[in-house]
């Protein structure tokens, strides 16, 4: 097989795990190739203007291999985040806006997109972000759909991901494209890290992107609910674990955590059956039943109204290697 040619793009304040996390991931490919005696995969290089080097926004100094001007055609672009999402040096977007169009992909990491944006590749195109940055993107970039939730989003052949450790996410998923789901998973298993969290899969869990209450007896029942998906969670049920009446409850907990009880335990249970459609074999009934859902039909409304797809689709998506059972939908 042909060596694909990766180009990691540096410049002063780029994050630092941003190149180093996807080039690890790159570098490990090329190991688990080697333990089965095959040749590389991958050439890895990092370039920046005239070849300078370049200190990252931790103050950690990196020394690029070479200048952008003297590189070959790369296969895949990667351009990582740094600078907090402001303008770039006008000669790094020129040199980006010239050069894409030679890569077969062009991949950004974190605030990466806003580089890729001023260079105009982004117009017309569904990208994300780190979630900090999406708002400022949006604003900043009108012509541009972002997407707040998504850890990164593939559109042609342009690729974004979400904050830092999405980018590695954002690798591993081209690895699995290019090398298969075995290699990939070697080097997921060598960084200690999931083979890849799917694209569309969030960049908070529900207990990230919501507030945790003060009060005690509301945080633990808030606990209590992600571990317990399929017990009762009716707000009696929960208000009697807290020792409060319904009403008080509800009234706490929309006050704390930002949400109506209900909502939270909605966004629980599809959380919790999202995570099963992705990683397991389960059937569809039986992840209605681990979720508290009861039948299938309640938790293929619950999809449809916050995910936009049924559950069945949503596991063609986002795990495409499963063989649906007859009549599975």
């Amino acid at each position: 097989m042909a060596i694909r040619k990766v180009l990691i793009v540096c410049f002063e304040g780029v994050q630092s795990l941003d190149v180093t996390g996807a080039l690890e991931v790159f570098a490990g490919a090329n190991t688990a190739r080697g333990s089965l005696g095959l040749e590389p995969a991958y050439t890895i290089t990092t370039a920046s203007l005239g070849g300078q080097p370049v200190r990252t926004s931790s103050g950690l100094q990196i020394v690029p291999e070479t200048d952008l001007d003297s590189v070959e055609d790369p296969d895949v672009l990667l351009v990582p985040g740094g600078l907090g999402g402001g303008r770039h040096d006008p000669r790094l977007v020129a040199w980006v806006r010239d050069n894409a169009g030679r890569a077969r992909q062009t991949v950004s990491v974190c605030t990466g997109a806003f580089l890729l944006a001023e260079a105009g590749l982004l117009a017309g195109r569904r990208v994300t972000t780190h979630w900090a940055h999406c708002a400022a993107l949006a604003e900043r970039f009108p012509e541009v759909e972002v997407l707040t939730e998504p850890i990164f989003v593939q559109d042609g052949a342009i690729s974004t991901s979400a904050g830092v450790t999405a980018g590695i996410d954002l690798a591993l998923a081209i690895v699995e494209d290019h090398l298969g789901r075995d290699t990939a998973l070697a080097v997921a298993r060598h960084l200690v890290v999931f083979l890849r969290r799917p694209g569309g899969q969030a960049q908070f869990s529900v207990q990230l992107a919501t507030q945790m209450a003060q009060r005690e007896p509301v945080r633990e029942v808030q606990q209590w609910v992600a571990e317990h998906p399929n017990s009762d969670l009716s707000v009696e049920a929960l208000a009697q674990r807290a020792s409060l009446s319904p009403r008080q409850f509800t009234r706490a907990f929309s006050a704390e955590v930002g949400m109506p009880p209900g909502r939270y335990v909605d966004r629980i249970r599809v959380e919790a059956a999202r995570r099963q459609l992705e990683d397991t074999k389960h059937s569809i009934e039986e992840i209605a039943d681990d979720c508290g859902y009861g039948t299938t039909e309640a938790m293929r409304r619950a999809f449809l109204r916050m995910v936009g797809v049924a559950p069945a689709e949503y596991r063609r998506r986002f795990q495409p290697s499963f063989v649906p059972s007859l009549g599975e939908s």
